[in-house]
């Protein structure tokens, strides 16, 4: 069995005592990543086999758990976890690290569990234990995707456990190996005549009614535009837009990183009840005039957008609304909302719009940050961040950041397409 989990990720081994789990850790995991439960009572106790200092055995074992976690290491947790308060922990602290949290199940035999138990030297548990265990696991096998494990492989025998084959996977926005040269464009809105213009002052050839674009020559490399999301609404040209964009992410010239009015024109076209305001009524309006094989393909281009991506081992990151340094090549729900709406209050100004704290501010990452989502006049550097929404759709600009070259490209905006909200200032 192939069993692929994420190289950033929280692995729970469950199964009975016996069922071979310590065994398969120590084979396909390094010694400093298997954090087992008898090592840990033996470190707290001088007796791996002393229950009576579990508590602060596993308390131990999760505290170093979550420090591996903080500097983007895996950990695994080699215990029996067969009741689902053992595993409770487990999606705590992979939520806590917004991680993934993964289980590998050995629903062995009770019988083959009980034998090997009965072969171990001086610490081997009543048969009445294996049995308990086995149905605890057995009641658990349904319940461990609702519980939160995003990863689950379940090992039936001990030929499936051992020609197991562990392979760690790379995150969709670890992108570390790529180094650019990058073009990084701010929040689009359907101003597409703008798109296009910025690309020709940057060197690129755009063919306007293909709806692609080809980058210049370039001495360090085929240069890469990054659309930092929000494609759509409000602009006069929302549909051109999104088949451009679609169009150089399907042909690899380009990445995009998925905005609010992105996820939100998604669930409108899924059948969601989604309230029309802000511009998607233009967009809804001019998709009407598309066929119905358009509308799958945006459909399936909206929905494989990610939250952010990790560029240049580590020292670039792109994402719509920003990204906290803890957050920065993590999955998890809280690191996608904070990638589209930024890290708000819960409440709203005298505007109707959400209150926003001010991450930047306190932002002290190695990572550049390039962001958009709430527009301002100009682009300004704020503690290694930069927002490139400079209003484009409001009547500002748009704005390109070239990578590594630090150099900010602009063109003026043909007209004001939209009125804000309220006005722009020039920070977020």
């Amino acid at each position: 069995m192939r069993i692929d989990i994420p190289e950033i990720c929280l692995v729970a081994l469950v199964g009975s005592t016996g069922s071979g789990k310590s065994a398969f850790a120590s084979k396909h995991f390094k010694p400093t990543e298997v954090l087992s439960s008898d090592f840990f009572r033996g470190l707290v106790s001088d007796d791996e086999n002393n229950q009576s200092v579990t508590r602060a055995a596993f308390d131990c074992l999760y505290y170093v758990a979550g420090k591996r976690l903080d500097a983007g290491l895996l950990a695994v947790v080699d215990a029996t976890n067969v009741q689902p308060a053992a595993r409770a922990k487990v999606i705590e602290l992979a939520k806590e690290q917004n991680c993934c949290a993964a289980a590998i199940v050995f629903d062995l035999p009770p019988e083959l569990c009980l034998e090997r138990n009965n072969r171990r030297q001086g610490r081997s548990y009543p048969a009445q234990v294996i049995a308990n265990h086995a149905r605890e696991l057995k009641r658990s096998l349904k319940s461990l995707k609702k519980e939160g494990f995003r990863h689950i492989y379940v090992l039936k025998t001990p030929e499936e456990a051992d020609n197991a084959v562990i392979v760690r996977s790379r995150l969709r926005n670890d992108r570390r190996d790529e180094s650019g040269p990058f073009d990084v464009i701010g929040d689009i809105h359907g101003c597409y005549a703008e798109l296009c213009a910025l690309l020709e002052k940057m060197g690129y050839s755009v063919y306007r009614e293909a709806h692609t674009a080809t980058p210049p020559e370039d001495p360090a490399g085929k240069r890469r535009l990054v659309f930092l999301g929000d494609l759509c609404d409000r602009g006069p040209e929302n549909v051109q837009t999104l088949k451009l964009v679609m169009n150089m992410v399907t042909s690899g010239a380009a990445l995009c990183t998925a905005g609010n009015h992105d996820v939100k024109l998604l669930r409108k076209l899924q059948g969601a009840n989604v309230q029309v305001s802000y511009g998607l009524d233009v967009t809804l309006a001019q998709l009407e005039n598309e066929p119905d094989e358009f509308i799958a393909e945006a459909k399936n281009f909206l929905q494989g957008l990610i939250s952010h991506y990790v560029l240049d081992e580590g020292k670039l990151v792109v994402s719509h609304a920003g990204l906290k340094e803890k957050l920065q090549g993590r999955s998890s729900a809280a690191v996608r909302r904070f990638c589209l709406y930024g890290e708000t209050t819960g409440e709203t100004d005298e505007f109707g719009l959400p209150i926003r704290l001010d991450w930047a501010d306190e932002y002290r990452g190695k990572a550049l940050v390039l962001y958009g989502h709430t527009p301002c006049l100009a682009a300004q550097p704020v503690n290694n961040t930069l927002c490139l929404d400079t209003g484009c759709v409001f009547g500002g600009k748009l704005t390109a950041y070239r990578y590594p070259e630090k150099k900010l490209v602009e063109v003026p905006a043909l007209r004001q397409y939209y009125a804000p909200v309220k006005p722009l200032d020039y920070r977020r």
